[in-house]
C-alpha cells in the first residue's frame, strides 16, 4: 500500500484531469448552479414588485426539468406510441425524437439578459431609425384583467422590427413570451433568443408529434400564466394589409381550454404601422415571386450597415418616420366561448377572426400611408391640393374612430413629412410645382396605402398576393 508506483507524466495528467472534472460535477458545478439560481430568484422577487403581471414560475423553472415534463405529459406519451406504430421503429426511438423536439422548443429564459439587455437594446433600436409612438397600456385595462388570467397579445405583422416594438410595448409590464420561425435559429442569435424566452418552431412541419410536442409546450405554457405574443398571420405581410389568420397557434390554446375549468385566457389586441418598413422592397419581391425566401449575402449586409455609417458620420441620416403601435379591445377567450359553442376548427376561425377585426379597427393612421392612400385616387397634385385631400381622409377616418397617430409638434407639418419621406424614395416625383406618381414605384405606393385600406370608405386597391 505505501509502494511507489511510477507513471508516465502523461497519464499522471490524464488522472488528475479526471479527477479535476469529476469534482467539479458533483461538488463545485452544483453548488454554483445552486448559489447563481438562488441569487437569480431573489433578483425575479423583485423585478415582479415592479411588473404589472409578474414572472411565472414556469418561465425560470430549470430548462431541464422543463424538457421532462414536456416529454413525459400523458398526451406526448401516447403521440410517441403512436409515432413508433406508424414508422415501425422502437418506442425508445420516438421517445428520443420527442426529447430532441422538446430541446429545439423550449427556451432558457434569463430575466438579466430580457429586462437588462433585451428592453434598453429595443428602445436604443427604435429610437435611432423611427419617431416612435407607443400607446402604453392603459393600466385600468391591465387591472380590469383577472390576476389569473393568461394575457395574450395578438400583433399583426409588418416588419421583422415588430418584435423590438413589442419587446419596448410590453416590457414595463411583463415578461413577453412568443414564437419565432426558422430564421432565428442561426448562431449566435439562436442563444440569445432562446435566453430572452422564445421558442422556435417549425411553421411548415407536418410531423405528428412534432406538432404534440409543439401543443404541449403551449397548452402548458398558458396554463402556468406565461403572458405570450402572437402573430397569427403566420408570416410577414407581402401585400402592406393586415392578412387573414392561420389557426396553428391559436387552435392549440382553445383546444386545451376547458371553459370553467381552465383559467381564462384573454386576447389582447395590438396594431403596428409604420412610415416606413425597412424591408419592404424585399416583400413586394417576395408578392411578385411567389417564393418566400429573404437570404440576404454577407455582401449586401455589410454594403447596407457601411452606407448607413457614412450617412450617421455625416450627418445626412433621416429617420424613416414613424412606427406606431396601438393596442385594442382585449377578449376573454371564457366571455367569447360563452357565446359560442365548440365547434372544433370552426370555432378556432370565429375566435381568429375576431381578434383580427379588433386588430384591423386601431391600425395606427401614420403620415405616409395616408399620402399614399391620396395618390392612389388622384395624381398629379399641387402640395395645397394634396393637404387638402389628407386632411379630409384624416377627418373621416378619426370620426369613425381610427387611431389617428400625427406629430405632436406644431411646428411639423404631417403633410408634408409624409410628402418629402415618399419623394427621397422617389416614390413620388415633384415637377412643375406638381406631384406626380413614379410608374415604376406604384407598387410601393399601394403597399403603404392598403396598410390603412380598411378604414378608408372607397379606397379599393388589388392585391395581387396575401400573407403566407
Amino acid at each position: 500500500m505505501t509502494r511507489t508506483v511510477e507513471l508516465p507524466l502523461w497519464a499522471l495528467i490524464l488522472i488528475l484531469a479526471f479527477a479535476a472534472v469529476t469534482f467539479a460535477s458533483h461538488f463545485l458545478f452544483p453548488s454554483v448552479r445552486w448559489f447563481i439560481r438562488r441569487r437569480m430568484e431573489r433578483a425575479v422577487a423583485r423585478l415582479n414588485t415592479r411588473l404589472t403581471r409578474p414572472i411565472e414560475p414556469f418561465k425560470i423553472a430549470r430548462r431541464y426539468d422543463m424538457i421532462q415534463r414536456l416529454i413525459y405529459d400523458p398526451e406526448v406519451s401516447r403521440a410517441i406510441q403512436q409515432h413508433a406504430r406508424e414508422e415501425g421503429v422502437p418506442e425508445q426511438v420516438g421517445f428520443e425524437q420527442a426529447r430532441r423536439y422538446a430541446r429545439e422548443i423550449v427556451p432558457r429564459f434569463s430575466a438579466f439578459l430580457y429586462f437588462g439587455f433585451a428592453i434598453r437594446v429595443a428602445r436604443f433600436i427604435s429610437k435611432a431609425f423611427y419617431r416612435v409612438r407607443i400607446d402604453q397600456i392603459d393600466a385600468e385595462v391591465i387591472e380590469g384583467i383577472d390576476p389569473e388570467a393568461t394575457v395574450v397579445f395578438v400583433m399583426n405583422h409588418r416588419s421583422n422590427m415588430d418584435y423590438v416594438l413589442v419587446t419596448w410595448l410590453a416590457g414595463k409590464r411583463s415578461h413577453l413570451s412568443y414564437a419565432v420561425g426558422e430564421w432565428a435559429r442561426v448562431w449566435p442569435f439562436s442563444g440569445l433568443i432562446r435566453a430572452m424566452g422564445a421558442y422556435f418552431i417549425r411553421r411548415k412541419s407536418r410531423n405528428a408529434l412534432y406538432r404534440k410536442v409543439l401543443a404541449q409546450y403551449i397548452r402548458m405554457s398558458v396554463e402556468s400564466g406565461t403572458t405570450q405574443g402572437m402573430f397569427p398571420e403566420g408570416g410577414l405581410s407581402l401585400t402592406g394589409a393586415v392578412g387573414e389568420p392561420k389557426l396553428g397557434l391559436m387552435s392549440y390554446i382553445l383546444d386545451g381550454f376547458v371553459p370553467g375549468e381552465s383559467r381564462d385566457v384573454v386576447f389582447v389586441p395590438v396594431a403596428i404601422n409604420y412610415d416606413r418598413v425597412i424591408e419592404d422592397r424585399m416583400l413586394l419581391a417576395a408578392g411578385k415571386t411567389g417564393v418566400r425566401r429573404f437570404r440576404l449575402r454577407i455582401f449586401d449586409i455589410l454594403r447596407h450597415v457601411i452606407a448607413h455609417l457614412f450617412l450617421r458620420i455625416t450627418g445626412r441620416f433621416r429617420r424613416f418616420g414613424y412606427a406606431s403601435v396601438s393596442v385594442g379591445e382585449p377578449l376573454s377567450l371564457t366571455g367569447f366561448l360563452g357565446d359560442h359553442p365548440m365547434l372544433g376548427e370552426r370555432t378556432t376561425m370565429q375566435l381568429a377572426r375576431r381578434v383580427m377585426a379588433r386588430i384591423r379597427a386601431v391600425v395606427p393612421v401614420l403620415p405616409v400611408p395616408v399620402v399614399a392612400a391620396v395618390f392612389t385616387r388622384e395624381d398629379n397634385l399641387t402640395r395645397a391640393e394634396v393637404g387638402e385631400r389628407f386632411n379630409r381622409l384624416v377627418r373621416g377616418m378619426r370620426e369613425r374612430g381610427a387611431q389617428i397617430h400625427m406629430p405632436r409638434a406644431p411646428d411639423i407639418d404631417p403633410v408634408e413629412q409624409g410628402l418629402e419621406l415618399l419623394l427621397v424614395r422617389r416614390v413620388i416625383e415633384e415637377r412643375d410645382g406638381r406631384c406626380h406618381v413614379n410608374p415604376d414605384e406604384r407598387h410601393v405606393l399601394e403597399y403603404y396605402a392598403r396598410s390603412i385600406g380598411h378604414l378608408c370608405p372607397g379606397l379599393s386597391i388589388p392585391e395581387k398576393s396575401d400573407t403566407t
